[in-house]
């Protein structure tokens, strides 16, 4: 941590800070080292973050005994990874990336160990308790992307998030399809067989804590602001914990970014929640659930590697933009789809998965561009509490509207919310708000 910094121009800095500061080559090393560290910790975390996906609603459904229920685990879980989004930035912000990455991801793999334990003793405090910690892991995995933008170039933004992101995909595609071993494997040893795949989310979170604690050295953002401090020559350099003088946010980016990041996390949460419910209410097995959820997961996070460099050549509002247009098919369809056809409700979810990914990457890099360096990490994990509680919103509402109407109406209604944002999207990149 940096405790001793002086004038720009007699500068007191640690030696292996200004080595940072005087080498563009060793920034761009530490900025290819940072993302290496991202990916692989998000390998793991992926696993972590779909396992509970797949089967989580179906958990509850046992657990509680009611189709209107379902929803209640993502709302749980979101309200966790609200909570904990916040303290996370806060930590980043004040400590580093490591700190706050590797808290949040271990604070993941307790929740998902308490799962495991609520299900053996049929305890519905400890399930509720357990799935709000193991939401740490949900916003920790949201929260690493950030990492990989601190050294980035504007034009490099994009890239970035969408490097971190598209390492997710292994462990989502993975996850999802050993539901039915960790289920047989949970049965082996006297656990219930659904809590099976929240045993793979434990050892994910706890793995990927793990390398980003002992891997993500030096920290990407002090060494980023020391530089960009470096270069404005401002006088005494800010740490991570000062804040000289009051930052200057960009309000229009601001506003624009979050909205992108909030409906569509909205819309996508609300489909995707009650798409395992739907399908076993129409007799489909648990392969067959988890192969549906893992083309979703998959296609919410390989796509980042094209979705990238879209953002970053074309502009972050025309991907948005297809964001919402993409979403607005994918409820067309849904609503439309047999509820007996595997092909049609996996081409529902890809199409959701790819507009979640086309909006989560172009909301993420608005929000980057609108953020000065030395509140960075703190507005990041202020707004991933509000995109947190998005999903905790429509998680809930998700299962009441499947019991009281059906999922042809939660599909329509997703599509009426993405042409609100394709609305919106527009208005503000036309307005002359600065």
């Amino acid at each position: 941590m940096i405790t001793e910094i002086e004038d720009v121009n007699n500068s007191k800095q640690p030696l292996w800070l200004q080595d940072y500061i005087d080498s563009p080559k060793k920034q761009q090393q530490l900025y290819k080292k940072t993302l290496i560290i991202v990916i692989i910790a998000q390998m793991f975390g992926g696993a972590g973050l779909t396992a509970g996906i797949t089967v989580g609603a179906l958990l509850v459904q046992d657990m509680l005994g009611s189709e209107s229920v379902a929803g209640i685990q993502v709302a749980v879980s979101t309200i966790g990874s609200a909570g904990t989004a916040l303290f996370i930035g806060w930590l980043s912000q004040r400590f580093g990336r490591r700190a706050g990455i590797a808290f949040g991801f271990f604070f993941g793999g307790i929740g998902a160990m308490g799962v495991v334990i609520a299900t053996l003793i049929n305890s519905f405090f400890l399930f509720f308790v357990s799935l709000f910690l193991y939401g740490a892991g949900t916003a920790t995995n949201l929260q690493a992307r950030y990492a990989g933008t601190d050294l980035a170039t504007d034009k490099q933004r994009g890239t970035a998030v969408s490097m971190a992101m598209v390492s997710t995909t292994l462990g989502a595609l993975v996850s999802p399809n050993l539901v039915d071993i960790m289920g047989e494997f949970a049965d082996s040893i006297g656990v219930p067989t659904l809590a099976g795949p929240f045993i793979l989310a434990a050892a994910a979170f706890i793995l990927a804590g793990l390398v980003i604690l002992i891997f993500l050295r030096p920290e990407p953002l002090i060494v980023s602001e020391a530089i960009a401090n470096a270069k404005e020559k401002k006088g005494p350099l800010r740490t991570v914990q000062s804040n000289l003088e009051k930052p200057i946010i960009n309000r229009k980016g601001f506003v624009i970014g979050i909205t992108i990041m909030i409906l569509t996390q909205f819309v996508m949460i609300a489909i995707m929640t009650m798409t395992p419910v739907h399908m076993k209410h129409h007799d489909f097995g648990l392969g067959e659930i988890g192969l549906v959820m893992s083309l979703h997961i998959g296609t919410m996070y390989f796509p980042s590697i094209f979705t990238g460099p879209l953002v970053d050549k074309f502009g972050r509002t025309i991907i948005a933009v297809a964001s919402g247009v993409i979403l607005v098919i994918s409820g067309v369809v849904g609503a439309f789809t047999p509820p007996n056809s595997i092909m049609f409700l996996s081409i529902t979810v890809i199409l959701l998965g790819i507009g979640w990914n086309f909006g989560l990457i172009s909301g993420t890099a608005l929000l980057v561009d609108a953020t000065p360096l030395s509140i960075r990490a703190k507005t990041q994990g202020s707004v991933d509490v509000w995109y947190a509680l998005s999903g905790t919103v429509s998680g809930a509402l998700s299962g009441w509207v499947v019991a009281y109407s059906s999922y042809a109406v939660l599909s329509i209604s997703g599509s009426i919310l993405s042409l609100l944002l394709i609305i919106i999207v527009i208005w503000f990149s036309r307005s002359q708000i600065k």
